[in-house]
């Protein structure tokens, strides 16, 4: 199995000074390959240029210009231009399927903030010696740089990449490893239903409420933002040291938040794997349910439109973008699989409305936001757990079904 570890590095201000540039120019790759892309098909007969094609004109850019892309690595300028071929890959598949397109863009300097490199002792090298305090990690260009290693590196390491946050620099290592042995077993299954106003229900009928990170932070934010608008949009070359201070600090929020919620999810995933042996959840697709509602015509006053409830859905698009399901559902998945456990997801449709005892589906069986009283049988529980409870049941029969 493939884990991934993030250490925090401690450059010098030189070397903080070759990462950045190192960025840039690849970044400078990044565009210019874009643009032969763009020209080749707008000018020469709607002609494709492939990753091939650019990858073997690497020798004669870094021969060109031996200052700004000879000085750094070969293979991690192709894995540059294997990041620009998957987001043309991308596109092209959205637009056989019918999606939104989206056209690959120009990436500004500030925007462009990971370099990787496919394979540890190509153009940068992993060196955790077992009796050296110090760990470092070398990079073509720019030296051996310390690493704050808070924890061993498991297996064989296989890449390695360079990733900006504001202005902290961190590696990013991903790690061949054999599978770890199973945690031992519980005999406990449990079904779980994610919502806003508790971030986690589950069958035996306990919560998780919802840490809102986000809200928490949002009169910081707004002071910051507000601070922030007071400036001109300028490029980042010709921001006032003021300006890029509010910029900072924006981004600074924005990180703590980020932060905040990955680790509320790393602890709620690890109490639940180790707890239970099979966990079944909602097959959510998150981003129809935070799309925003189509407007609505008049069809009495042309060009005019009528309410289509537009402002309680964003409010309730923000609390779902807070809850980060999509974030625990993702690292839930990674634990379970590294601790033998079962994950299922199952078809949400119905998962609150159906009665657990009688087996009644009905809008009407769910009167409020947090009561469930059955129109049938009379049941009545608390609607999340009732929905978990459901969910669990659906993942069972899922879990025993003979296969076809």
């Amino acid at each position: 199995m493939i884990r991934a570890y993030k250490f925090l590095m401690r450059p010098t201000v030189g070397q903080a000074a070759a990462l950045g540039e190192m960025l840039r120019d690849h970044c400078s790759l990044y565009n210019g390959a874009l643009q032969e892309r763009r020209d080749a098909y707008r000018h020469v007969s709607k002609t494709n240029i492939t990753y091939g094609v650019q990858s073997a004109q690497l020798k004669d850019i870094r021969a060109f210009d031996p200052e700004r892309q000879g000085r750094w690595s070969f293979s991690s300028q192709q894995a540059t231009l294997r990041r620009l071929d998957k987001a043309f890959a991308a596109f092209f598949r959205r637009v056989k399927s019918g999606e939104t397109p989206g056209y690959p863009r120009y990436r500004g300097v500030n925007w462009f903030d990971t370099v990787d490199f496919p394979k540890d002792g190509d153009g940068c090298r992993w060196d955790a010696t077992p009796h050296d305090p110090v760990t470092r990690v070398r990079f073509q260009g720019v030296g051996c740089v310390k690493v704050h290693q808070h924890r061993p590196v498991l297996g064989k390491v296989k890449t390695i990449s360079v990733k900006r946050e504001g202005r902290k620099w961190f590696v990013v290592l991903t790690a061949e490893q054999d599978q770890p042995d199973p945690l031992p077993p519980t005999g406990s299954v449990v079904g779980i239903d994610l919502g806003v106003a508790n971030f986690l229900a589950d069958s035996n009928g306990d919560f998780v409420p919802s840490p809102r990170h986000g809200r928490q932070a949002s009169a910081k934010l707004e002071a910051a933002q507000q601070a922030l608008s007071r400036f001109p949009r300028r490029k980042a070359k010709d921001r006032t040291a003021n300006h890029q201070r509010a910029v900072e600090k924006v981004a600074k929020l924005h990180g703590k938040v980020r932060r905040r919620r990955i680790d509320h999810a790393h602890k709620t995933a690890l109490a639940l794997v180790r707890a239970h042996d099979v966990i079944a959840h909602e097959d959510l697709k998150i981003r129809n349910m935070s799309k925003a509602p189509a407007p609505k015509p008049d069809p009495d006053q042309p060009g005019t439109f009528l309410s289509n409830g537009a402002a309680a859905k964003a409010g309730l698009n923000r609390s779902i973008a807070d809850a980060g399901w999509g974030v625990f559902l993702t690292i839930l998945h990674a634990k379970a699989e590294s601790a033998g456990r079962e994950v299922i997801a199952v078809d949400p449709r119905n998962t609150s409305r159906r009665c657990p005892e009688c087996g009644h589906t009905a809008k009407e069986n769910r009167p409020t936001q947090e009561k469930f009283h059955c129109v049938s049988c009379g049941h009545h529980a608390h609607a999340d757990t009732v929905a978990a409870t459901n969910v669990l049941r659906a993942g069972l029969v899922r879990r025993y079904a003979n296969p076809a």
